[in-house]
């Protein structure tokens, strides 16, 4: 009866050793997969590409009002254009404005 019990207690302590492997095993493969899907985490392709989120819609803003046909390709193009003043200031006050464009035109 004793042997019996010394043997089914070798027996579970072997089994329990076996599983405790196996599941030390899976936990290895998934912090490798995990690292992995780390590594090719979805990172943005504008990020990738080394651009800023505002570099990227810029440029996406222009390729699609380059593609748009004429009379809504230059009322497109006439919207982007940005005006601005710059008033110089001395003693306290303001000068006269003057108006800048971003454009070369004006």
């Amino acid at each position: 009866s004793s042997s019996r019990r010394r043997r089914r207690t070798r027996h579970l302590r072997c089994v329990g050793q076996k599983k405790r492997k196996r599941v030390e095993r899976r936990s290895e493969e998934s912090k490798a997969s995990k690292e992995e899907m780390a590594s090719n985490a979805a990172v943005p392709f504008w990020r990738a590409a080394g651009m800023t989120y505002i570099t990227y819609s810029n440029l996406c803003a222009n390729l699609v009002r380059n593609c748009l046909k004429e009379p809504h390709k230059t009322k497109a193009l006439t919207r982007e254009k940005v005006h601005f003043s710059i008033s110089k200031w001395v003693d306290g006050k303001p000068q006269k404005p003057t108006i800048r464009s971003d454009t070369a035109e004006a």
